[in-house]
C-alpha cells in the first residue's frame, strides 16, 4: 500500500468488537445491498469528492467506500482499524450524490456503515472520550456557553496559548468565536414578531444549537426578515437539539432521541412552516418522516415536520420580497454550505434573497461544490485534512475579492473565519438572512466586522 498523505486521518487503532471480527455487520440496518449495487464504479464521483482531491486514494473515494461496504456486508472482509479510517475520512459532504449518474444514494449508504461502525468498533479511549465530550457540548448551549466563557477567560490571560494546544483541542480554539463582552453570550432566543401588516403565514423558528451561541444574531435577523416579509414568528419554549450532530457521526439512538422531542414541540397545526437557518439541521429535519417512519406514536408527527421544515431563505423566497429595502453597497460572495446545497438541494432561493438587495453585488466562488471542512465535527475530529480543505476554500475566497462572504451554516463560518486568519485575511462573515435584514433596518454596512455579527 501507499504511504499515507500526511493531512489523513492515521487509523484510529482501535478493534473491533468480538462479533465483528468475523462479521463486520450486524443485522441492525446494515447498507442496503441493493443500494450497494448501484454503483456501477464509473468514476464520475471523483472530482467531486474532497477526501480524494486530497490524497487521490482510491479507498478515500465515494466508489472506494462503497466498494469497502460490499465486501464488509459480504462477509468477505472484518471491521479493521484501516477500513473504518477510510470510513472515518468521509465528510458526509454528498457532493458525489448529485454528480453520481446512476442515482447512488450514498448518503443512506454512509449513514448505515457510520451507524455500524459505533456499534461495531471499540475505538481508543482517548478518540472515544473527545468524540463523546464534543456530542456531550455542543449540542447543548448552556454547556457551549460555558465553554465559550472559559476560552475567553483564558484568552484574556494568554491571547494565543489555547490555540497552541495539539490535535483537536488546538482547532476546538481556533474555531471558536470569543466575544469582546462575555455578556453576549446571554443572548437569548428572538421573541415572537408578528408583521405590521396582514399575516401572510405562520412560522415556527428553530434555534439551533451552535448558532444561537456563535451567532445569535442571525436567529434574530431570521425573526426579522420574516416578520417584514409578512409572516408571524413564533419561537417555540425549551427548543433543544436537533440531533443532527449526534446522527450525523454515526449515533442514531441519541439523535432520534432529540429528534423525536423536537417533533412534540414543533408538531403544530397552527403553524405553516418551520424556519431553519442552519443547513445541518435542516438537512436532518426534512428527513425525519423515513427516520421515524416505524414510529408508532410520532411517525404521522415526524413526516408533518419534515414536510413543513425550510430553510429560511426558501420561505422567504416564497413570500417575496419585503416591502421596503435599503441600499447595502456590498460586493457579497456567497458559499455553498454542503447540507444546504448538497443534501437539500437549495441553491437559488439565498442568492435570490441576496439578488433583492439594492446595490448589493453577488460574487460566485470557484469550486462551489468542494466542501470547506467543516461537516459537523470533522474539522474537530480530523483538524489536518480540515484545515487544508479549510486553506483551499478560503483561496477561493480571497480570489473573489469580496467585502462580505455569506453562508448559510455556523459550522462553514466558523471553519471559513479560522482558515482565512490562517492566512492573515479577516473578513466580515454573515448569513445571508443577516444582510437582508440590514437592509430591511436601513444599517449601513458599517456596522459588520470579521468578528461574528453582533459581537
Amino acid at each position: 500500500m501507499s504511504a499515507r498523505p500526511r493531512s489523513l486521518p492515521p487509523p484510529p487503532r482501535g478493534r473491533p468488537r468480538r462479533a465483528a471480527r468475523r462479521l463486520a455487520f450486524d443485522s441492525g440496518h446494515p447498507p442496503d445491498p441493493e443500494l450497494l449495487s448501484d454503483c456501477v464504479h464509473c468514476g464520475f464521483c471523483l472530482p467531486a469528492c474532497p477526501t480524494y482531491q486530497l490524497w487521490g486514494e482510491e479507498m478515500d473515494s465515494p466508489r472506494g467506500r462503497i466498494l469497502l461496504m460490499d465486501l464488509a456486508a459480504k462477509g468477505e472482509r472484518p471491521l479493521t482499524a484501516e477500513m473504518v479510517a477510510h470510513f472515518d475520512a468521509c465528510l458526509g459532504c454528498l457532493a458525489c450524490v448529485p454528480a453520481c449518474p446512476s442515482g447512488v444514494r450514498y448518503d443512506l449508504l454512509l449513514e448505515s456503515t457510520r451507524q455500524q461502525v459505533q456499534r461495531r468498533f471499540r475505538r481508543p479511549l482517548g478518540q472515544r472520550a473527545w468524540r463523546r465530550s464534543l456530542l456531550t457540548a455542543l449540542p447543548h448551549p448552556v454547556l457551549l456557553r460555558l465553554g465559550a466563557l472559559a476560552a475567553w477567560g483564558a484568552g484574556r490571560l494568554a491571547p494565543s496559548g489555547p490555540r497552541r494546544l495539539p490535535g483537536g483541542l488546538g482547532a476546538a480554539a481556533r474555531l471558536l468565536p470569543l466575544p469582546q463582552d462575555p455578556r453576549q453570550l446571554l443572548r437569548r432566543l428572538p421573541t415572537p414578531r408578528r408583521p405590521e401588516s396582514r399575516v401572510r403565514m405562520r412560522v415556527a423558528l428553530l434555534g439551533g444549537c451552535v448558532q444561537r451561541v456563535s451567532f445569535p444574531a442571525v436567529n434574530e435577523a431570521t425573526a426579522v426578515a420574516l416578520a417584514a416579509a409578512g409572516a408571524e414568528v413564533q419561537v417555540p419554549p425549551g427548543q433543544g437539539c436537533c440531533g443532527a450532530l449526534e446522527f450525523h457521526a454515526g449515533e442514531k439512538g441519541p439523535g432520534l432521541r432529540r429528534a423525536r422531542r423536537l417533533v412534540e414541540l414543533f408538531d403544530d397545526p397552527q403553524v405553516d412552516r418551520i424556519a431553519v437557518n442552519a443547513a445541518g439541521c435542516g438537512a436532518l429535519i426534512k428527513e425525519l418522516g423515513r427516520l421515524l417512519e416505524g414510529d408508532d406514536r410520532l411517525g404521522a408527527a415526524a413526516a408533518r415536520v419534515a414536510a413543513k421544515a425550510r430553510d429560511v431563505s426558501e420561505i422567504l423566497e416564497e413570500l417575496g420580497p419585503p416591502p421596503v429595502l435599503h441600499e447595502l453597497p456590498l460586493r457579497v460572495a456567497y458559499h455553498d454550505a454542503c447540507h444546504l446545497s448538497q443534501a437539500q438541494g437549495v441553491r437559488s432561493a439565498p442568492r435570490q434573497i441576496l439578488k433583492w438587495i439594492p446595490g448589493l453585488s453577488l460574487l460566485e466562488l470557484a469550486e462551489p461544490e468542494l466542501c470547506c471542512g467543516s461537516a459537523g465535527t470533522y474539522n474537530l475530529t480530523a483538524p489536518a485534512a480540515a484545515g487544508d480543505l479549510g486553506r483551499r476554500k478560503a483561496e477561493t475566497v480571497l480570489a473573489a475579492a469580496p467585502q462580505v462572504l455569506a453562508a448559510g451554516n455556523p459550522g462553514c463560518l466558523l471553519q471559513l473565519r479560522s482558515a482565512l486568519s490562517e492566512l492573515g485575511a479577516e473578513l466580515p462573515m454573515v448569513h445571508p438572512v443577516e444582510l437582508l435584514a440590514a437592509s430591511i433596518l436601513g444599517r449601513g454596512p458599517g456596522g459588520l466586522s470579521p468578528s461574528p455579527p453582533g459581537w
